[in-house]
């Protein structure tokens, strides 16, 4: 073994001691990257099954059910990704870790149960209200839906069903925030897998569209109680004492309220923008349009989920640190290297939804209720949705540095006029070209708030790529245009395709399946090498995004 050099004298004991807890955090983020990724990835493909499944029961054209059971799903979904997504866990698990590490864990345990006693009691306020007033904001959140008596209704009751979930999903967002401020990941990431398990099981042994729509909705009520059992049972065992009491609105919950409200607006943009775009949807005449907008939906959230929990998981603390931290070259570096990646893993994803978007629904949802024009009205809200990908997460990207800099107001002024945008675009185009017109008018509004965040943070100062990363950008955007030929290629040759696996016997059933799994299979894994071969990222930066470097 070498000798150190004289500028980098040896370590003592104790500064070796010290150096090696602080590998540990480090080493936790790869391991804690794999096992939320794992497990997240899990989710969606579960989901997907769920999807797929009631897709076939409840159609989409063929009655009110589908739109009805769509409806009443935007309100649980919306909740979930801002409590258990968003700006909830962003408020809470800083405050809980700071005070878990600053005053111990009876105080964090005693601030956590006042935070838990406060989001309850306003959940279920907003769960009573809501049940009590659902008629009329029916009318208000889908007024197209007042000339069919019938999908009126049923999007009523159901609603009024699935509206519990908003509070178990509170409950399960303080819980998932206290575990992993606790490093404990598992429970908060197999936690979605429950519901859609859930909800395949009450679904798949019904028999009739209205059955399966009731089934899936009581479903969702059940498997949010479940949910937030596991979660307050995991927290237990972990050491968390958080325990029911009477609400306090003490000094830590209104700095923790002050701090969630305008983060929860600036971090859930997208998801409010596609709420908005099922309300404009509804105007659209007879049955399908909102389970179309859903489908192309859940679609482009599966990239859209592994991305986002790969950035949240691995990059955002270790740029959040830099900023805190004051290292502002480590900072640059940081933002830099978040913005090449997350461009890297959304492109292709894009590419695919924009090239071949019905041959993906085609082979995932046509079948029983779920008819081939279904599948031709869903690809094409998928196909705009496509190009606003980069855009969804370039803004998870780009929040964290306005959130480290305690700016939550100027994200949150940002998304209220990109909201702004989607509901005057929306509502332009869908009387100019149709139902695609409220995928446009989404996916650009995205784009309007990205460009909002990067003006702002070029003109503070606090970001601009470097000609470094600008030509990596370009790198990425070339691989990613050679990737989307290749696929639109194979999506031109899709009878061709398909005809050769429904020529196999042994494959018959399920060629259009198997016909995507093989366009995939060929075409996907030459992304990397394209990646590498322009000269978008090399293999060692890619490893390197899984380190967390101390700042100098």
């Amino acid at each position: 073994m070498t000798d150190a050099p004289p500028s980098e004298p040896t370590a003592s004991p104790s500064e070796a001691a010290s150096d090696a807890a602080a590998e540990k955090p480090r080493a936790g983020i790869i391991k804690n990257s794999i096992i939320f990724s794992g497990l997240t990835l899990i989710s969606r493909f579960m989901g997907l099954a769920r999807d797929v499944v009631i897709n076939a029961q409840l159609g989409a054209s063929a009655g009110p059910w589908a739109d009805a059971y769509n409806t009443a799903l935007s309100f649980p979904n919306l909740f979930r990704r801002i409590f258990a997504e968003g700006a909830f866990s962003s408020a809470f698990v800083p405050a809980y870790s700071r005070t878990l590490t600053a005053e111990g864990g009876e105080r964090a345990d005693d601030m956590a149960s006042d935070a838990l006693a406060t989001l309850a009691a306003m959940t279920l306020a907003l769960v009573i209200l809501a049940q009590l007033a659902m008629p009329w904001l029916m009318y208000l959140i889908n007024y197209g839906y007042r000339d069919e008596p019938l999908k009126f209704k049923l999007a009523v009751t159901l609603t009024q069903i699935t509206m519990p979930y908003l509070s178990c999903m509170a409950i399960t967002a303080l819980f998932s925030g206290a575990l992993n401020a606790r490093n404990r990941f598992i429970l908060s990431g197999a936690a979605p897998i429950v519901l859609n398990a859930v909800m395949l099981i009450a679904v798949l042994p019904q028999k009739n569209s209205g059955d399966a729509a009731y089934a899936a909705s009581i479903a969702v009520v059940i498997a949010g109680v479940l949910q937030a059992g596991l979660l307050w049972w995991g927290a237990w065992r972990s050491g968390a004492r958080i325990r029911p009491r009477l609400p306090r609105l003490t000094p830590e919950i209104k700095r923790l309220i002050k701090v969630a409200i305008p983060a929860a607006i600036a971090a859930s943009v997208t998801q409010i923008n596609i709420f908005v775009s099922g309300s404009l949807v509804s105007m659209a005449p007879g049955d399908g349009p909102r389970t179309w907008l859903a489908n192309a939906d859940r679609l482009y959230q599966l990239p859209l989920g592994m991305v986002g929990v790969a950035i949240g998981i691995a990059l955002l603390p270790r740029l959040s640190q830099a900023l805190q931290a004051g290292d502002h070259k480590d900072a640059q570096d940081t933002t830099d290297q978040a913005v090449v990646f997350a461009l890297a893993m959304t492109l292709p994803a894009a590419a695919a939804l924009m090239a071949i978007p019905f041959f993906l629904v085609d082979a995932l949802f046509t079948r029983g209720a779920f008819t081939s024009f279904d599948a031709q009205q869903t690809a094409s809200a998928l196909f705009h949705y496509g190009w606003g990908v980069p855009a969804f997460v370039l803004a998870r990207v780009m929040n964290p540095i306005f959130f480290a800099r305690e700016d939550t107001k100027s994200p949150m002024r940002f998304a209220l006029i990109s909201v702004a945008v989607n509901i005057v675009l929306g509502a332009s185009l869908f009387f100019i070209v149709g139902f695609p017109g409220i995928a446009i008018a989404t996916s650009a509004a995205s784009w309007i708030n990205v460009a909002q965040m990067y003006w702002a943070l070029r003109r503070r100062g606090d970001w601009t790529p470097t000609p470094s990363a600008w030509s990596r950008i370009i790198r990425v955007l070339a691989a990613s245009a050679i990737l989307t030929a290749l696929l639109a290629i194979a999506g031109h040759f899709r009878p061709v395709i398909q005809g050769l696996f429904e020529h196999i016997s042994l494959v018959r059933i399920g060629a259009k399946e198997i016909a995507v799994l093989a366009v995939c299979f060929a075409v996907l894994p030459i992304y990397p090498v394209l990646v590498v071969l322009t000269g978008g990222m090399t293999v060692a930066e890619i490893k390197g995004l899984l380190r967390r470097r101390r700042p100098a």
